[in-house]
C-alpha cells in the first residue's frame, strides 16, 4: 500500500514519534547453543486480548535480528524506573550484554531478567517485514508481574511517572 503526496523526513518522523511516551523493555532470545542474547526495545505493544498477542519491532540492521527470526519464542522484560542502567547496557553494541548478569530461564526456556515490572514469555505467531523493520507478533504464553513504576522513554530521554 502506498500513498501519493508529501513524505516526512527522517528527522520529522523521529520528532513526531518521540512525542509518544513508551515503556522501556528488553527483548531476549536464546541462540541454538543456549546462550542468551537481548537488546533494548522501545517498540513493544499489546495487539489483542483474544488471543493474547503482543508485538515488537526490530530494525533490519540489528545484529540479533536473525536470532529472533530463527527462534520460536522470545522474552520481553519491562523495566522498572530504577533500571535505566539495564536499558543502557542492552542498548550498547559490540559486547556480551549478559556477561556477569543474573538471569533465569522461563517455562519456555527464554532468558528473563529478575526485578523487572513484567517478565513475559512469547511464542512467535507471525513475522511481518515492514520498511526497514520486522514486526514480530507473538502470543503471550506466560507472564510474571511485580509492583512498581515503569521506566519511560519520551523525546529521546528517560523519564519517570509523576505520581499524584
Amino acid at each position: 500500500m502506498s500513498s501519493e503526496g508529501p513524505t516526512v523526513t527522517s528527522e520529522e518522523f523521529r520528532r513526531a514519534c518521540g512525542r509518544s511516551a513508551n515503556s522501556v523493555a528488553i527483548a531476549t532470545v536464546l541462540d541454538t547453543e543456549g546462550t542468551p542474547h537481548g537488546l533494548t526495545v522501545s517498540s513493544f505493544g499489546s495487539v489483542s486480548l483474544e488471543p493474547p498477542l503482543v508485538l515488537i519491532c526490530l530494525g533490519h540492521a540489528v545484529t540479533l535480528i536473525d536470532l529472533f527470526r530463527g527462534s520460536p519464542s522470545f522474552g520481553i522484560n519491562i523495566l522498572a524506573e530504577d533500571q535505566q542502567d539495564l536499558s543502557e547496557r542492552f542498548a550498547r553494541k559490540g559486547e556480551d550484554r549478559f556477561d556477569g548478569l543474573e538471569w533465569y530461564s522461563g517455562s519456555t526456556g527464554v532468558p528473563l531478567l529478575p526485578g523487572v515490572l513484567a517478565a513475559i514469555e512469547c511464542a512467535v505467531e507471525q513475522r511481518i517485514p515492514a520498511g526497514d523493520h520486522d514486526i514480530f507478533v507473538a502470543r503471550m504464553v506466560a507472564a510474571q508481574v511485580a509492583e512498581g513504576e515503569p521506566l519511560i522513554h519520551f523525546r529521546g530521554c528517560y523519564r519517570r511517572l509523576a505520581l499524584d
